[in-house]
Parts: C-alpha cells; sequence; structure tokens
C-alpha cells in the first residue's frame, strides 16, 4: 500500500510548469502537475489512453479544434493519439494518469517544450 498526496508540499513555479510521479503502480502511473495562471501545455499527444482529473484551479482543455473548461473536481478521459493542450486559468494541480506503459519522462518533454 501507497498513500500520498496531490494537495501537500506544493511547489508552484512561475518559470515552468512542475510535474512530479506521486505513485506508480502496477498498471498506471499517477503525475502531479502544477500550473501557474497563464502557463500553457502546448498540443501534443499520448501513445495511451488517458485520465485528467482536475484537483484544484481551473484549466482550459483543448481538444479537437473545441476547448473545454475544467474546474476543481472535473475528470476526463481521452483515448490516445488525440492531440490535445492545457492552459491555466488560474494556479492549478492536475492529476494525470497514465498507463504504466507510458513514460513520465515524455510528459516533462512536453512541459520542456511548452
Amino acid at each position: 500500500m501507497n498513500i500520498t498526496s496531490f494537495t501537500k508540499h506544493l511547489d508552484f513555479n512561475e518559470g515552468k510548469i512542475i510535474t512530479k510521479v506521486l505513485l506508480e503502480t502496477s498498471f498506471s502511473k499517477e503525475i502531479r502537475i502544477l500550473l501557474k495562471q497563464g502557463q500553457v501545455m502546448k498540443e501534443h499527444k499520448a501513445p495511451f489512453p488517458i485520465i485528467v482529473h482536475l484537483i484544484q484551479g481551473e484549466i482550459d482543455f483543448g481538444v479537437q479544434g473545441g476547448v473545454h473548461g475544467l474546474k476543481q473536481g472535473d475528470i476526463l478521459t481521452l483515448d490516445s493519439n488525440i492531440p490535445h493542450d492545457l492552459t491555466a486559468k488560474e494556479d492549478s494541480i492536475v492529476r494525470l494518469t497514465l498507463s504504466k506503459l507510458d513514460t513520465a519522462e515524455r510528459v516533462e518533454n512536453v512541459v520542456t517544450n511548452s
């Protein structure tokens, strides 16, 4: 058993989006993404389906030409290879669930290139 928190030890950064793997299980990786208001993750795709859960804040989630306003507590699923982007409308904590077959390094590369 592992216990962790998505809302403790927050280190928002004005200069860059912060990602951290908080849990890794036999079937998934749970990643915390901290976005300051105005920060953007540019359009990208995931090679496997993902789950995005907004723990705190507000983001615009762009997908297939549309923008979906997500508020605290909202959760969505997205199939593999669907282009999407995120824009923080306020300081936000995002929980990203990845397939065990996906890598945290891929997410970090998206952040670095945003």
